[in-house]
Parts: C-alpha cells; structure tokens; sequence
C-alpha cells in the first residue's frame, strides 16, 4: 500500500479528524493560558485569528461525523481549507503589523462580528480584545506569537494539499 492510499485510508477514520480537533483544542488551551494566566492582552488580530482556528475545529467536527462520507469528508477539507486560509493571512497581517509599524496601517480598536453572531458579548473572556497588535509581547527562539502562528497556520494548508492529493488515489 503506498504512501498516498494510506493517507486516504486515514482521512477516511475518525482518528484523523479527532487528531485535528485536538490539534485545535490544544492551540485553543494555549491561547487561553496565555491570555488568562500569563496575563497577555489578546489583541484584535489575536481574536481573529482564534476563529481562523476554531474554523478548523469546526473543520474537523464536520469530518468526525461521517469521514467514510465523501461529502462530510470533501466539506470537512473545504472547511478546513478555508479557516487555515483565512488564519494565515490574518496572521500575516498581524505581523505586519508587529514588525512594519506605521500610523496608517494599523488593526482595529475593537474586534467587530456580525451582528447575529457577536461573540465578543456572548463570550467576552474568550473574544474580546484589549491589546495592541503592534506589541510584541511574547517570543520563542526568536519568533513571536503571530510569526508562530503564520507557521502552524502554513503547516495546516501543507498537510490539507498532502491530504487532498491522496483523496485521489486508490484504495487497496
């Protein structure tokens, strides 16, 4: 069995889309620890690209319903695809924003949702933002927290293309 059939296969188990929900569940907790332990102020940017990667998460619930489903399956990857997209250019942006400051780009002052979904009231500990994108308040071997998250954001659309590949290939 090759390489790309086998990763077939395991987009086709639960194991797969439960690794990526933990995956999720895990950045999530950190963010949290971060924000509520270490008492860094999550900044805009910060939230946004928290949705991008509870989109994941979603992503990944869409896939644990049925992954033997083509459809639950191709929507989980388009989900998937989609947030880790949008989380990458959002955290790209940010560190713009961090390493390029100027008066004339700069993030928003308060985190704007729409107006059926306004997280930032419902769950104002986990959305609502009160830091300043431009800062640098955290660094590991040299990288701040968006450039980290320009990373984990790029590796997901690497696995998704490898994962997408293999969709096409034949099961044994």
């Amino acid at each position: 069995m090759n390489l790309l059939s086998t990763l077939k296969t395991f987009s086709q188990g639960r194991l797969s889309w439960f690794l990526l929900l933990a995956f999720v569940v895990f950045f999530e907790a950190c963010a949290l620890f971060f924000q509520h332990v270490l008492m860094l102020s999550p900044c805009v940017m910060c939230i946004y690209e928290r949705v991008a990667m509870l989109g994941i998460g979603g992503a990944a619930l869409i896939g644990l319903i049925a992954p033997n489903n083509p459809v639950f399956r191709w929507l989980g990857l388009a989900a998937w695809g989609a947030s880790a997209y949008k989380g990458l250019a959002l955290s790209m942006q940010h560190v713009d924003y961090q390493f390029n400051p100027s008066p004339f780009a700069t993030c928003d002052l308060f985190v704007t949702f729409p107006d059926w979904a306004p997280l930032n009231q419902w769950v104002p500990w986990m959305f609502e933002a009160y830091g300043d994108c431009s800062k640098v308040v955290w660094q590991f071997l040299t990288l701040s927290m968006p450039q980290w998250l320009v990373v984990i954001f790029a590796a997901n659309l690497v696995a998704l293309a490898v994962i997408v590949i293999a969709q096409f290939a034949k099961n044994k």
